[in-house]
Parts: structure tokens; sequence; C-alpha cells
């Protein structure tokens, strides 16, 4: 799956869409104290309360939202898995009958039970329903529209969401014009912040990919393996994080643990231009000779192509290994970069990290940042002080 397709799936999650259909949704209730199925209920998705099912819908906004290889992850099945939930949510996602795939999903919740405590009262809700997309880009000059020849991807979405004790409150009663104390004992269900989930299946060149699922956490780069390997019985992959920190151990092999700014800033733009200047719809991948040419195009001295594939060897126990080039350098228009100290903490966008500087000004360590206009802090313009006057 790559970021067009998300964006077309997302762009669909919408009450009434035309090209939507959500046909069953099946609610799981399981208890914290004795981590079992306390209710389940299944019922047409078309016969919920509108309130509800915009609800439902901005829950399943919110676990598809986020970056690719960093809240979401594509996933391939494991080959030899006992119990493999790849064919359990095969049969789910073909099967007409909505007993079947209510049953089936009950196993997927005991799968997720098995061997794993929860903090709180959990609740996991399934839905089951169609997404439509054309198969060939749009013919300005035929007459047909673009909904003429259009592919059906069957899919299964699944969220799962802690709930929270309402707490003690005060109210005003507006008919007896008194005000009372209340308690609500129902937990509430915490459809804005879903912990993890997936979708199944996973969408290839636009057509149903039934052997990888799309993992969705709850937080960037925090995925839940357990999860992954015992209920999905997925493999285990490296997040956009990992990738992030492999490629700085490997420049670190070749280059030196110790880096200026301006160099840092260099390698980046190196990376995002290779990003930029990349037409296919797959992300653009680095391997060993294209981290060579990134180096050596930043500055960095006494690079060759063998020390960068001896690096490999050293980091990753593979020479041949190959990044996303998307996943090894931070969001490059935005201030994502931060820069620690006691003092402060800096944010800062890789292009801009070239006018950044660590410098020694008598005797102490400072951050020196090159600005074209005067820094103004609480309203008041500071002072241009000489570091080496005369």
């Amino acid at each position: 799956m790559n970021k067009k397709e998300l964006a077309h799936i997302r762009k669909q999650l919408k009450l009434d869409h035309e090209m939507l259909k959500i046909y069953d949704i099946l609610n799981v209730y399981i208890m914290k104290e004795s981590s079992e199925i306390y209710h389940h209920e299944r019922q047409p998705f078309a016969m919920l309360d509108r309130e509800k099912q915009e609800l439902y819908m901005g829950n399943f906004k919110k676990l598809l939202t986020g970056e690719l290889d960093q809240k979401m992850i594509e996933l391939k099945f494991q080959d030899e898995a006992e119990e493999p939930s790849r064919e359990l949510l095969h049969q789910a996602l073909v099967t007409g009958d909505p007993e079947e795939w209510h049953d089936l999903m009950i196993l997927m919740v005991e799968k997720m039970l098995k061997d794993t405590n929860y903090e709180r009262d959990m609740v996991v809700t399934f839905v089951r329903g169609q997404l439509a997309r054309p198969t060939k880009k749009r013919n300005e000059a035929a007459e047909e529209s673009e909904k003429d020849e259009m592919f059906s991807h069957l899919f299964i979405l699944c969220s799962v969401n802690s709930t929270e004790q309402q707490r003690k409150i005060l109210m005003f009663d507006y008919v007896e014009r008194e005000y009372k104390y209340n308690v609500f004992v129902d937990p509430i269900i915490k459809l804005n912040t879903p912990e993890q989930g997936f979708l199944y299946p996973s969408v290839t060149d636009n057509y149903s990919d039934v052997n990888r699922i799309l993992y969705c956490m709850g937080k960037a780069n925090e995925p839940n393996w357990q999860f992954i390997d015992q209920v999905l019985n997925a493999e285990k992959t490296v997040t956009a994080h990992e990738e992030r920190a492999i490629f700085e151990e490997i420049v670190k092999e070749v280059a030196g643990d110790q880096l200026d700014a301006s160099t840092i800033a260099h390698v980046y733009e190196a990376v995002h231009q290779i990003i930029e200047s990349n037409e296919g719809e797959e992300p653009p991948k680095l391997d060993y000779v294209d981290v060579e040419r990134v180096l050596t195009a930043s500055g960095i001295g006494n690079v060759t192509k063998e020390k960068v594939e001896q690096a490999f060897q050293t980091v990753v126990d593979d020479r041949n290994y190959e990044f996303k080039a998307s996943s090894v350098i931070p969001k490059f228009n935005s201030k994502s970069i931060k820069i620690d100290t006691k003092v402060a903490t800096i944010s800062i966008s890789p292009q801009d990290l070239k006018f950044v500087k660590q410098v020694n000004y008598q005797g102490k360590r400072c951050i020196l940042i090159e600005v074209d206009e005067d820094a103004v802090i609480e309203g008041f313009t500071l002072n241009t002080e000489m570091l080496f006057p005369g």
C-alpha cells in the first residue's frame, strides 16, 4: 500500500459516500478483571442512529490518520502460524453470512484475550463493508464516466478502544432551579483515541492483497508486537523510526559520531532530492551505493562504496539492506527536528538546520542560530551583541 491508496480509503470514510458501503458492525466488551468477553452485539450499520454512525466513522478515521510506516505499517502474514489469522480473516471477508462473520470475529477477540491483561475495560469494534474505486485513470476525451470501470474492495476494519469511568459532577437543574450532585456509573468508550486496530486486506496496485494487513497504532512508532505476532500472526517489520536510527548508525560508522549541523542538513537535503525526483507510485529506496552517493554529495570526506557496504554489514548484518528514503529523514518542510538543551528546546526544519552551529564562546559551548531579522521576546527586541568586538 502506498500513500495514494491510503489517501483514497480515507477520503471515502464518510457517511453517505456513494463509493462506501458498511454492512455490519460488531461491538465486543471486555472486562479487565477477568479478561473475558462480557457482552457482544452485532447489527446492520444502517440500523444505528445517525449520531452513533458519526461517532464510529470518526473513530475509524482517527485510526487511519497518520503517516505510513510511522502510525500505520503494512505487514505480511507469517507462513507457518498455528491457527493463522490470515485464513480466519479471509473466510470472514468472503462469507456472505453475517452470523458466520460474527462468529469468526469473536474468534479474533479470543486471540486478543490470550495471555493478555488489560488495565481497563476494552471495546473491540469490527465493521465489514466494501469500497469502490476506478480501475483506470479518467479519460477526459471519452464519454464514459471515471466510475464506469470500478474495483470493489471488500474489507474488515477493526478498532480496539479503552474505556474510562466518568467523573463525579455537579449539575444545575433548570426546572427545579437547584444544584444536584450526580454520579454516572456507565463507562465512556474512548472512540476519539483508538488504542490500535487493523484494516484487512491491504491494497497493492489498487487491488486487494489478502496476504497483507494494515496494522494501525494508537501512537506513532509504538507498535504492539505481541498483538502483531500472536493475534494477527504477521511478520515483524521495521518502522520508520527504527529505520532512521539504523541509518544514523551507518552514517556514524562511516563519518564518525560528530558532524556539524550544516553537514547533517546537506545529508537530509540530498535524500529529500531523491524523494522529490521520484516519479513512481512506490517510494524510492536507498541501498549502500545510494548512501555512498548521498554522503559524498554532502561533503563528508573519505567515503567509499566499500566503506559504506561494510557499515551496512556491521549495523544491520546485511550488505543488501534497503531503506525507504522517506523513513531516514525528518519531515522536511516542518519543524520536525528538536534540539534539546538544559536551557531550551529548539524546533527547526531540516532545510534550516544549515543555519545552526555549535560554537565555543569564552570557554562555553553555545548554540548559534543565524537569523535574518531581529529576535523579539515578550514584545522586546533583543539587542545585537558582538561576540568578537574590535
